[in-house]
């Protein structure tokens, strides 16, 4: 298991964050953070026949004036990454290797998160 909590240094604009552990059971955690940011992580391990499935998805929830109402109500957007590895034929660091190459991908000039969220691809 990972330590409790798990520290995440700032990266401006966000805040460092110190995710504690909030709910546990056999197949993952749902931390949130200790500091009242907003942020949370939800870690789920799936075995399955064929191999098990990871996925890890990173939830910020804030409080957004909505522009038709000028009403202000709570927003949620979210991240998420999600591993399928078979049973046989991928090792650990074929694995790691493969997480890292999408890493790189997302973060590579010619595509960039920006580009991600303004819809290109």
């Amino acid at each position: 298991m990972l330590p409790d909590p798990v520290t995440i240094a700032a990266a401006a604009p966000i805040p460092s964050l110190v995710l504690a552990v909030v709910r546990s059971d056999g197949y993952g955690t749902e931390r949130v953070d200790t500091g009242g940011s907003g942020f949370g992580v939800i870690t789920q391990h799936t075995p399955g026949k064929n191999g098990n499935r990871h996925y890890v998805k990173m939830t910020w929830t804030k409080d957004a004036t909505n522009p038709y109402t000028g009403l202000v109500q709570k927003q949620t957007a979210t991240v998420s990454m999600s591993v399928s590895r078979p049973s046989f034929g991928f090792t650990d660091t074929d694995c790691v290797d493969f997480i890292e190459a999408l890493r790189d991908y997302l973060f590579d000039t010619e595509v960039t998160p920006l580009r991600i969220i303004q819809m290109q691809s």
